[in-house]
């Protein structure tokens, strides 16, 4: 499978056109990013490691009947993917209240909440990815009821099975987004990735953090991090 043409490239992924109309693929580099792009670093083995890490939980999921684009990995950097009509709005799911939500309702950092808290966000780098709700997504024609509930209805049910995955490896989910498109122009499926990037995961005897919020605070140890909890879950990350 070659690659052809790079169509998006984003803070820390790319996706190129193939020969075939209907599949992508979807390369992971090293590049790291936080607070819209204002601190930037290359990561040495970063790339190879979402990667990897992005194949094993898609396909858990999918065994776990929640569909995603992720067709099958080709290299240690790049995965073929379906190409998708996407939604331009994240879903996330919080567990316990860390990051922008502390911020924005002067919430306690570590506060276990009373059930998962879903939010809307607009996709939107420049507008620092707003909080939005129903009435606007499809005031503004994002999209229609049925993919609402239907993307809520998935990503709770994500929530529900990675926790359990986390949790069995010693890890607590704190929260996470995640991006949905619509594969033949009718099915609702998971696309762009999972991974420490995206996600919180704290070591559930210590509390320490294990994703991308010790490149956001300066902690250190990001891949290496990474790299651990892929170990905890049993993968077997390939590295030049």
């Amino acid at each position: 499978m070659n690659k052809i043409k790079e169509i998006t490239s984003g803070k820390a992924k790319s996706l190129f056109t193939t020969d075939n109309e209907k599949h992508l693929i979807m390369n992971f580099r090293d590049d790291t990013s936080a607070f819209d792009g204002k601190k930037k670093e290359a990561l040495l083995g970063k790339g190879a490691v979402n990667n990897q890490f992005n194949a094993f939980i898609l396909d858990h999921l999918e065994s776990n009947d929640v569909p995603t684009h992720h067709i099958k990995v080709i290299n240690q950097t790049d995965s073929l993917v379906h190409r998708l009509e996407m939604f331009p709005i994240e879903c996330v799911i919080r567990n316990i209240a860390s990051g922008s939500i502390c911020r924005r309702l002067g919430t306690e950092d570590g506060l276990v909440l009373e059930s998962p808290l879903f939010e809307f966000f607009l996709k939107d780098d420049d507008l620092g990815d707003p909080l939005i709700n129903d009435e606007h997504i499809i005031s503004f024609g994002w999209a229609n009821q049925v993919h609402i509930d239907q993307m809520k209805k998935l990503t709770y049910k994500i929530n529900n099975v990675l926790s359990k995955l986390f949790l069995d490896s010693g890890l607590i989910l704190v929260d996470f987004k995640v991006e949905f498109g619509l594969l033949d122009g009718n099915k609702i499926i998971l696309a762009d990735e999972f991974t420490p990037d995206g996600c919180r995961l704290w070591d559930v005897e210590t509390g320490k953090k294990m994703d991308k919020d010790r490149f956001r605070e300066g902690l250190g140890d990001v891949v290496e991090s990474y790299h651990q909890v892929a170990d905890r879950l049993g993968m077997n990350i390939i590295l030049d």
